[in-house]
């Protein structure tokens, strides 16, 4: 069946209306960055800019940049989870202010600090901003980021995606490189299809990822 992807909204405050932080959260291959990199366009597309924001731990694509399973990809900020991103944002805004959404790949990855940093960026700016990211790791536990996340977005917003059994997928596997199931490690090791498999509870539970 041909994938379908759907143009994302331009999501812009009203006036008198306060500017929202959305937690765009899902599995793996949801198609997360691609969702991303649409709504970034969208931005551009009406002469507006915007500022997209990626984890300095993810160089899968090369650094300063975002890029999709599809071949999307765009060039972004890279933040380490020391970074203030209240005071980076802050700058850039003062710096262009036709920037006018702020985009955040890999959502996960933030601290606690972070994510409140980001929730006071749309108090104080007014400005929204979009974070994608994993709910929860291959242990079945949240990542620090997506559980502060839940905690203080405005708005969650849950990227469908299902298993191999057609059931919808929610959880994650991870296989070492010989495709055995793993089931302790550390929390963050970076990769894509070759180690990460989406599954539902169910096939989470019993470890088949075919």
């Amino acid at each position: 069946m041909k994938a379908k992807i759907i143009p994302s909204v331009i999501i812009l405050p009203r006036r008198n209306e306060l500017a929202k932080l959305h937690f765009y959260y899902s599995t793996m291959n949801a198609g997360k960055s691609t969702a991303l990199l649409q709504s970034s366009y969208n931005y551009n597309e009406r002469g507006m800019d915007t500022l997209l924001l990626a984890p300095a731990i993810d160089t899968r694509y090369g650094a300063k940049k975002i890029t999709s399973r599809i071949g999307l990809q765009a060039e972004a900020t890279t933040v380490s989870n020391n970074e203030d991103l209240y005071q980076l944002i802050a700058q850039s805004l003062n710096k262009n202010n036709n920037i006018k959404c702020i985009l955040i790949d890999e959502a996960q990855f933030l601290t606690k600090k972070q994510v409140q940093q980001l929730a006071y960026v749309t108090d104080d700016f007014n400005v929204p901003v979009l974070a994608y990211g994993l709910r929860t790791d291959f242990m079945g536990e949240p990542f620090e980021g997506s559980k502060y996340l839940l905690a203080l977005a405005d708005q969650l917003i849950e990227l469908k995606t299902i298993c191999h059994c057609g059931r919808k997928a929610n959880m994650v596997l991870r296989t070492d490189d010989q495709g055995n199931i793993l089931r302790e490690g550390d929390q963050i090791v970076i990769g894509g299809n070759d180690h990460y498999i989406a599954v539902c509870r169910k096939h989470f539970r019993e470890g088949k990822a075919h």
